[in-house]
């Protein structure tokens, strides 16, 4: 199972306060900055109180804060600290789900299908490609040499799991992935997405350079559609 980063796990602790996460939310739907009376006032508590919680969650990157003036108002001392929401966003599924990556897919499919091409045949091309970028991308990071049948299962395995897969090696040469990071969208249309992913994770080893492990559909219930099978 994949495991949160740091910084999600943060971001999540911070919203669980019930007084925050109300905070939060007004300040999103705002769509100004929010002084921290107007964000108090939100909730119903003190502006000491407040300012404890909102500085929580300018920590964790879901709020930033500075100081501004009304536009066109003179004001005598300090302006109010104002907020806004942050660049952080939080997302945690367990397990974990590839959603954004098959939108990417699909996207690009979309957009670079080529005269007389179907909308499938585009997505299973852009897919591989995909996965082929994914492989070249890891096997440069790992500095990989020619690959044995041992060696490259092992480390697809560490980009399935990084990207939820849930890999597990129940034979020397047999790594089945007991997570399907595409579902609940597999289960609508499991010929297409089922296509998909084992189009990207053909791609993924013929970039990482595993010749002799192969992606092979082989649909189970409450699994990934794909298994790698690698030759002795």
């Amino acid at each position: 199972m994949v495991t949160p980063d740091r910084a999600t796990l943060e971001a999540v602790a911070v919203l669980s306060d019930d007084l925050r996460r109300r905070m939060y939310e007004f300040i999103r739907r705002s769509g100004r900055p929010v002084t921290r009376d107007e964000a108090a006032e939100s909730v119903g508590i003190s502006r000491k109180l407040a300012a404890f919680h909102l500085d929580k969650l300018v920590a964790v990157g879901l709020l930033t804060a500075d100081y501004a003036r009304p536009d066109g108002l003179r004001q005598v001392g300090r302006a109010p600290k104002v907020y806004r929401p942050g660049a952080a966003s939080v997302q945690v599924s367990i397990p974990q789900r590839e959603h954004g990556l098959l939108a990417d897919i699909l996207l690009d499919a979309v957009r670079l299908q080529e005269p007389g091409e179907t909308g499938r045949a585009a997505a299973l091309r852009v897919a591989t490609e995909r996965g082929r970028m994914a492989g070249e991308a890891e096997r440069a990071e790992l500095k990989l040499g020619r690959l044995g049948t041992e060696r490259a299962l092992t480390c697809a395995g560490l980009m399935l799991e990084r990207h939820g897969f849930e890999p597990s090696r129940t034979a020397p040469t047999l790594v089945r992935l007991r997570n399907c990071p595409f579902h609940p969208m597999a289960a609508k249309d499991p010929d297409l997405v089922c296509g998909i992913n084992h189009a990207f994770l053909t791609g993924f080893l013929t970039g990482l350079g595993a010749e002799t492990v192969n992606a092979i559909l082989a649909p189970r219930p409450g699994a990934c559609c794909v298994e790698l099978s690698g030759r002795p």
